[in-house]
């Protein structure tokens, strides 16, 4: 049965969890730039574009690790920082949250959080920089407080545990293959933001997708 009928046949949600890079934040295209040019820095060949596509959605280990098999041995010392500290900086500069967030957001009437693979600060940063912080101030679950990276279910079922919220009664909005994986695993709803390719790879995975953030609170009321 297609997900949108899978929707009807279950209760109302209760709880809406968000991911964070590419859901609320517009910061895909910006980690990748910064990616990228890392990567080539390091002798490798790839563009945005490929990063995009390579690492988006994993724990910046299993990216670092990703990154180490291409180069056929370890990454140097300060890789890692120089990446956050740069990606940081980008941030700073010109993040912005996705298009029509916050009226998607002001649109529903029902409990949400964020459930981000990234650190705390990570989350903060982004959430600060773009004004989306107080809607979801003391709603923030980092998949490095419990040690649980997607597409292990256990960060959204952590948060939903600490909402209050069972995961039948769950709606998860993910962008990645991974979160939409880890949403479905957790057993709960699953809605896809993406278009083209993409669409298509996360509606296989039992997504139900959209591409634009007006339709969201329809679809909430609606899942």
């Amino acid at each position: 049965m297609p997900a949108e009928g899978l929707f009807s046949l279950m209760d109302p949600p209760s709880l809406i969890i968000f991911d964070c890079d590419g859901v609320l934040v517009d910061s895909e295209g910006l980690a990748s730039r910064v990616m990228a040019n890392a990567i080539c820095e390091l002798g490798l060949a790839t563009t945005p574009a490929a990063a995009l596509e390579d690492f988006k959605g994993l724990r910046m280990e299993t990216c670092l690790e990703i990154i180490s098999a291409r180069l056929g041995g370890p990454l140097p010392a300060s890789f890692e920082a120089e990446l956050r500290s740069r990606t940081a900086a980008a941030f700073r500069t010109a993040l912005r949250p996705v298009q029509g967030i916050e009226a998607a957001l002001d649109g529903i009437d029902i409990a949400y959080c964020v459930a981000s693979s990234g650190t705390v600060d990570k989350i903060r940063l982004s959430l600060e920089l773009t004004g989306l912080l107080p809607r979801f101030e003391g709603r923030i679950f980092s998949a490095y407080e419990i040690g649980s990276w997607k597409p292990d279910p256990g960060l959204f079922l952590h948060a939903s545990a600490a909402m209050g919220a069972t995961p039948a009664r769950t709606v998860v909005v993910e962008d990645s293959l991974v979160g939409v994986q880890a949403g479905r695993t957790a057993g709960m709803r699953v809605l896809g933001y993406a278009s083209g390719r993409e669409a298509a790879l996360l509606e296989a995975q039992g997504a139900r997708v959209f591409d634009n953030m007006a339709r969201l609170p329809e679809l909430i009321a609606n899942a």
